[in-house]
């Protein structure tokens, strides 16, 4: 019996593309980055119509959560991305179904051979587009040139995309594997991080309630709580993306807040509109009052590391740093604001 993981939704079919037909690419794909994206561009140009075929679908099956989780808890990795994230992404990236896969002991159970006639039955594929290191099946016992011969056998081929690198601020040359970007995230380097993403790194959460400090010394933040990974403590230039469809500047603070005592390690946020006078434009508190207290989510996007968190002596030595931490926020996000739209066009 067809493992129900392995089912695609119901899904609208572009024009011309033949719903038996499909290109697939199988992963976690965590974090969606440049490498994931490349998997996607190759897949495209596999779906599209040859020798007399209609154009194929592009079917990401993605593993959620990531098997370790299942299979070792103590050694899962964090996470880059909410399933919503990646859904929403791999569609982006050129895919035109995405497939939420269980990791269930009955999937992780199948062995290559098995997994590979599901693969077969449900989805028809023409194509698998993977990277060199793809690995699948029970024990993870079958590799690449196992899948081109089932694959032979069984009337698709197998593309495989090599390793992505890209060069990172200092000029040295990293994989775009998920696993690098979650090293430099837990270390800070958040703009390193956007290099082999593709785009910032962004955090996508639930508003909890904090301890409510922030409003009382003229800067509420929002107190974001996500299951994905958060960088290395410090004050951080960002962006907020609100529910409401706006896109605000965040000075975004990482860590235990020690100017106050002992806290919990949290991610907080002080959002920012630009008020123009007559010293330029200069921070200000957003208004969100048109959201609810908590309970609504959003995403914080990371794009620079400003400064290391550290404890002042006194209220006024931390009100004057918040001070000049929300200028240099706000000037940084503006700056990449406007570099996206020379960039696009717009």
């Amino acid at each position: 019996m067809p493992d129900p993981a392995l089912n695609s939704p119901a899904a609208t079919h572009r024009p011309g593309t033949d719903p038996r037909a499909a290109v697939l690419t199988i992963g976690t794909f965590d974090g969606v980055h440049v490498g994931h994206r490349a998997l996607l561009e190759r897949a495209r140009k596999l779906a599209a119509p040859a020798g007399g075929r209609a154009s194929a679908r592009v079917v990401a099956l993605a593993f959620d959560p990531n098997p370790l989780e299942v299979l070792s808890p103590a050694g899962a990795p964090a996470r880059l991305t909410t399933w919503a994230q990646r859904d929403r992404l791999l569609r982006g990236a050129g895919a035109d179904e995405v497939v939420r896969l269980d990791p269930t002991p009955a999937l992780l159970a199948l062995s290559p051979e098995g997994f590979v006639d599901q693969l077969e039955s449900q989805y028809r594929p023409v194509a698998v587009v993977e990277g060199a290191d793809f690995r699948f099946g029970a024990k993870r016992a079958g590799d690449v040139a196992l899948l081109r011969s089932l694959g032979a056998a069984r009337g698709f081929s197998v593309d495989v995309v090599g390793q992505v690198e890209c060069a990172l601020n200092d000029h040295t040359i990293a994989p775009a594997r998920s696993s690098v970007i979650r090293w430099l995230i837990a270390n800070g380097r958040v703009s390193d991080a956007a290099r082999l993403l593709g785009r910032p790194y962004a955090m996508a959460g639930t508003v909890r309630r904090g301890d409510q400090r922030g409003r009382t010394i003229g800067y509420p933040t929002v107190n974001v709580e996500s299951p994905c990974l958060a960088p290395a403590d410090g004050v951080y230039a960002g962006r907020a993306r609100l529910p409401d469809g706006r896109t605000l500047a965040a000075a975004i603070s990482v860590g235990t807040k020690p100017t106050f005592g002992p806290h919990a390690r949290a991610v907080e946020a002080f959002v920012m509109e630009a008020r123009v006078g007559e010293n330029g434009r200069t921070p200000a508190k957003a208004d969100l009052s048109a959201l609810p207290d908590y309970g609504w989510e959003m995403e914080l996007e990371f794009l620079a590391f400003v400064r290391d968190q550290v404890r002042f002596d006194t209220l006024d030595e931390l009100l004057g740093q918040m001070g000049r931490d929300c200028a240099a926020c706000l000037s940084i996000a503006e700056t990449a604001a406007a570099c996206e739209t020379c960039t696009t066009g717009a």
